[in-house]
């Protein structure tokens, strides 16, 4: 298995999985719950995904010289799908309650529908 595939097959995992913790983060929300320590694992699981995919995708673009159909957007795609969990901590101050709940489960459908963008980009 090359690094080409290893980087496709990291990529509909993270898309598989950003789209199950946005639809289980919208679940909750209509159960009127809040996060809780299961929710926040998940998270952090997610976020080391879509990094190693970005790392592995660096690789192939600088180190080993993949070509791209359209390099700028499919690394906007990634510096996006990267930072989404993390600002949006920042942007909840880390509270716990149903409104962040909400807010966790919009950004993680977004985040889904950024990760399918930028395998469409990737060529």
């Amino acid at each position: 298995m090359t690094a080409s595939d290893i980087h496709a097959v990291l990529a509909n995992a993270a898309i598989m999985f950003s789209l199950i913790l946005g639809l289980w983060g919208l679940w909750r929300f209509f159960r009127k719950e809040g996060l809780d320590s299961g929710y926040w694992g998940s998270l952090v699981i997610g976020e080391i995904l879509v990094l190693l995919q970005g790392f592995l995708g660096a690789y192939l673009f600088f180190i080993a010289g993949r070509d791209l159909t359209r390099p700028a957007i499919h690394i906007l795609y990634g510096v996006v799908a990267a930072i989404l969990i993390p600002s949006t901590f920042a942007f909840t101050r880390g509270r716990e309650s149903r409104k962040e709940m909400l807010i966790y489960g919009v950004v993680l459908l977004f985040l889904a529908a950024i990760l399918v963008r930028a395998k469409m980009t990737g060529g």
